[in-house]
């Protein structure tokens, strides 16, 4: 039997429809409905919900922001791949306590379906790309702003070190003759004999300290110096990691410390570089591996023989970075190399000529021709500085940039 034309419309079911025209895009009636009721989930557990209609309009102008900086990701080929993906939602998991599959579990458990998270989180991650990509060409820090920073006590503060201590507290009682406050600062003596011989800071500190911290083994966490006590501030900068002191005399008594680890720009920026020079042989298609190495080895006879490393190099090596310059590589840190020939440049003293040996590139033999400590904590004070500067301007400019945005786009609202 045959439908008439009347009788086929009749049958027909709106599934879903245009809510806002966004420039070329557009935003579906579901996706704002899915959008408001996630949002008065929020909501309703927390505080109590707007009007519906201030609701709606609040829901729709966030997701015409969130399609014009989309837009803005796609057209500079932006793309969160699956394995960047991954990893998100790996760490949000960690965060939560929970593996990959409980997470997955609580997602569905709360109403949500697992791909349509993980397509949310897609686009957070893209919008946050787009916001530091676009915010990094707009936020610009000048030598004087980053000049007047460092010189003010805020950016002082800002990039001081950071310092971990450990402390101990023994008390003196409030009418103590000479003779029990010696007592006490001998008992302080031992302990740090005690330390110092061994035993465990946090184990004493427990048995013996009355620091308000004791049971935490005096861990006094993470300090700037203007956080520290002001009998510890001065002299905690100057101490070493696991380095003690006291007894240190307070009202309260006397104190104990070690400095169990330190970081910052100060800390940090004291880089270790050491400076080689190399030759570098590789099996090919015309060199078995054993011809490889014999080359090495005959080379390296050479070298120890009184034939210069570097006209050796320049001949026979076969690192093209480095052949040139008859071997050398330069300053360099820790981290750079293979971690056969990281191991090789950190273990061989100075001037020495190592064995031949081999790595993923083929055969070398080295030598080490300087060690240095290089300070680099004014750069990164600077870098520290710059970050926190970025950090204070960019909610202002990521506000402005949105309403550029939102003002040049042409939207059509629909509902």
């Amino acid at each position: 039997m045959l439908l008439t034309l009347s009788e086929a419309n009749s049958s027909l079911v709106l599934l879903d429809r245009i809510a806002v025209v966004v420039d070329e895009d557009v935003i579906m009636l579901s996706e704002v409905e899915e959008r408001l009721a996630a949002v008065k989930a929020q909501i309703t557990a927390n505080a109590e919900a707007p009007p519906e209609d201030v609701l709606t309009e609040q829901v729709i102008e966030r997701l015409i922001i969130e399609h014009l900086q989309l837009r803005t990701a796609e057209r500079a080929g932006m793309r969160v791949s699956d394995a960047e993906l991954n990893d998100t939602i790996q760490r949000i998991a960690a965060q939560n306590n929970l593996s990959l599959s409980q997470f997955q579990q609580a997602i569905e458990q709360d109403g949500m379906s697992y791909v349509a998270m993980r397509e949310q989180v897609r686009r957070e991650v893209t919008i946050s790309q787009v916001q530091q990509g676009v915010m990094g060409s707009r936020i610009e820090i000048s030598d004087q702003e980053m000049k007047n920073f460092l010189a003010s006590e805020l950016g002082t503060a800002i990039v001081a070190d950071e310092y971990r201590l450990a402390h101990i507290l023994l008390t003196i009682p409030e009418d103590a003759n000479a003779s029990e406050i010696s007592a006490v600062r001998t008992q302080a003596l031992n302990l740090i004999a005690r330390f110092e011989n061994g035993e465990s800071f946090q184990a004493l500190a427990i048995e013996h300290s009355a620091g308000q911290n004791a049971s935490n083994g005096g861990d006094l966490g993470w300090r700037k110096p203007f956080q520290l006590p002001t009998i510890f501030a001065d002299i905690t900068p100057e101490m070493a990691i696991g380095e003690t002191k006291g007894p240190i005399k307070s009202g309260s008594g006397f104190h104990v410390i070690t400095l169990t680890d330190k970081r910052g720009a100060k800390t940090q920026g004291q880089i270790a570089q050491t400076r080689a020079r190399h030759v570098l042989v590789k099996p090919s298609e015309i060199r078995s591996d054993a011809e490889a190495r014999e080359l090495a080895e005959n080379l390296r006879t050479e070298v120890s023989n009184s034939r210069d490393f570097e006209e050796i190099a320049k001949l026979h090596s076969e690192d093209p970075g480095s052949a040139l310059n008859g071997g050398d590589l330069d300053w360099n840190q820790a981290g750079i190399f293979v971690p056969e020939f990281e191991t090789m440049i950190h273990t061989l003293d100075l001037h020495v000529l190592s064995p031949v040996f081999k790595t993923s590139h083929g055969y070398h033999f080295l030598e080490v021709t300087g060690r240095r400590i290089e300070d680099f904590s004014e750069q990164f004070q600077q870098n520290m500085a710059a970050e926190y500067l970025r950090n204070q301007k960019f909610e202002e400019e990521l506000n402005s940039w949105l309403r550029e945005i939102r003002e040049e786009a042409f939207v059509d609202i629909r509902i």
